[in-house]
């Protein structure tokens, strides 16, 4: 059988709400998902929250409540965004599940018999904002190199991990495989830090410093380190240690789609965390890249965070999943502006998709008493551009990992269909009684490339894909696996056609600016 197709966000702080990233990355895994199911495989869609650490804790403590009632009450907050946006997760993870804690302190006994922990003192400078180590000489003008803020010295006794004895496995690893670390530039910039010998990784807290983590085994003064417990649960989701056969089932992961900034814990710490324990790689880090305001990153800390609730709410939900996907190329930075997504809504989506529905439903109206009219079927019209059908084009795209190109593959097909109106002129056939026939392979046609099209949009625009879907009388829901299926005429004959509301109206310019 073949292996379930396993895709994982990372899991989100929950010291805030979540903002334009999180909800990119998610949109990301939630069309692969749609995408793999359509194609007719099976899918284990994760994403979560990671709930230990200083940061929760000092952000529970601000507001004078429990950590635990604390991230409680944040959880909902994600998995609301999560459902305006039409995500499909298959399971959603919490570090502070039982079963996780379990697999967390599973791996933790099973690196201590191999003898890749060890204790030892530590002194270092500490960043609480990335909950992370570093030395003086890391340090660039004695603030963190990763957020440029402020640390502090500590020193104290901990527990570490043997990173160092794995690096010149990993840079062979790397070096060897196409495919581990995407984009291709990322993949470099792992192996340009690996130049430099790596640290050991410090893997507890003294609870006398900060008592909200996951107990480390067989000591009761120190909690486990929020992102050596927060990278297992791509593993605990699928019940390693717990379940062998699920485990065997799901991995290794297919993707695991992160940011840029976190790159370096899931290409350099991740992969040595699993090869120590003796677990397979998982196939892809994929690496996106940040949404950008004046050049600036878009975060809750910077304080320019979007709030992808109230932009949904002006443009629609679908307007905005295609404002991020078609954007920018997924690996590359995007500059996020307002203007754009307007932009965007008005060309693509009002006069080239929401245009072309209500110009056929208001023929098949007019002409044909909002049937479908007998009609002869012509597969060659959802030719694009190079004489390739467009489920082949977008079947390449997304195996690349390239939905901006595989909604221009799609969006061709709308282009063409509304040239071929002005070229076909349906108003002058009508007029022409001995061109009936015409008329009606004309529109019947023309319905045809929509109701393709929107089997197509269904992983990137789910709910005006259903819509249009739904105003032809077929199913939303399709398993479609090759050229020759999706070739197939969807449309019956004397099918009532629903025109209903505009698929995007025009927009009220006091409401967007």
């Amino acid at each position: 059988m073949t292996k379930p197709f396993y895709i994982t966000t990372p899991l989100y702080y929950v010291n805030a709400k979540p903002h334009i990233g999180h909800a990119y990355t998610n949109i990301l895994c939630d069309t692969f998902a749609r995408w793999r199911r359509l194609i007719g495989e099976e899918v284990f869609f994760m994403t979560g929250t990671d709930e230990h650490g200083t940061k929760i804790d000092k952000a529970a403590r601000d507001q004078g409540k429990a950590p635990k009632v604390y991230a409680d009450e944040m959880v909902p907050e994600f998995k609301k965004l999560w459902e305006l946006l039409g995500i499909q997760y298959d399971y959603f993870i919490r570090t502070t599940d039982s079963n996780h804690k379990t697999v967390v302190q599973n791996v933790l006994r099973d690196l201590e018999k191999k003898g890749d922990i060890y204790k030892g003192k530590y002194t270092g400078w500490y960043c609480t904002p990335c909950e992370s180590f570093w030395t003086r000489l890391q340090l660039l003008e004695g603030k963190c190199p990763d957020c440029k803020r402020e640390v502090q010295e500590l020193s104290e006794d901990n527990y570490f991990f043997k990173l160092s004895k794995y690096q010149k496995w990993l840079i062979e690893y790397i070096e060897a495989s196409s495919t581990f670390i995407r984009p291709e530039i990322r993949k470099n910039e792992i192996l340009g830090f690996l130049r430099e010998p790596l640290e050991d990784l410090c893997i507890t807290r003294p609870r006398i410093r900060l008592a909200w983590g996951i107990d480390y085994p067989g000591s009761k003064d120190h909690v486990v380190y929020v992102w050596f417990d927060a990278l297992i649960n791509y593993i605990s989701g699928v019940d390693y240690s717990v379940d062998d056969k699920k485990f065997k089932k799901y991995w290794p992961a297919d993707v695991h789609m992160v940011g840029k900034d976190i790159l370096r814990h899931h290409a350099v710490y991740w992969p040595i965390m699993l090869k120590a324990v003796g677990v397979e790689m998982p196939k892809t880090v994929l690496a996106h890249g940040w949404w950008t305001m004046s050049g600036a990153k878009v975060s809750k800390s910077r304080g320019n965070a979007v709030d992808p609730i109230e932009l949904c709410k002006k443009y629609g939900v679908d307007a905005f999943r295609y404002f991020l996907l078609r954007e920018v190329t997924l690996g590359l930075d995007g500059a996020f502006s307002e203007d754009l997504l307007a932009e965007r809504y008005t060309s693509d989506l009002a006069n080239d998709l929401g245009n072309l529905w209500f110009r056929i439903a208001a023929m098949l109206q007019k002409y044909t008493e909002g049937k479908i009219p007998a009609y002869q079927y012509e597969p060659e019209i959802l030719k694009a551009s190079h004489e390739l059908n467009p489920f082949k084009r977008t079947s390449e795209f997304m195996a690349s990992h390239d939905p901006a190109r595989a909604l221009n593959a799609i969006l061709n097909v709308i282009v063409l269909a509304n040239q071929k109106i002005e070229i076909e002129k349906p108003w002058e056939l009508a007029k022409d009684k001995t061109k009936k026939e015409k008329l009606a392979n004309v529109l019947g046609n023309l319905a045809e490339q929509i109701a393709h099209v929107s089997v197509l949009l269904l992983p990137f625009l789910p709910e005006t894909a259903g819509k249009i879907l739904r105003r032809l009388k077929l199913p939303t829901e399709w398993i479609i696996k090759d050229e020759k299926e999706f070739e197939k005429p969807l449309l019956k004959a004397g099918i009532s056609v629903e025109k209903g509301d505009a698929l995007f109206p025009r927009l009220d310019e006091e409401k967007v600016s």
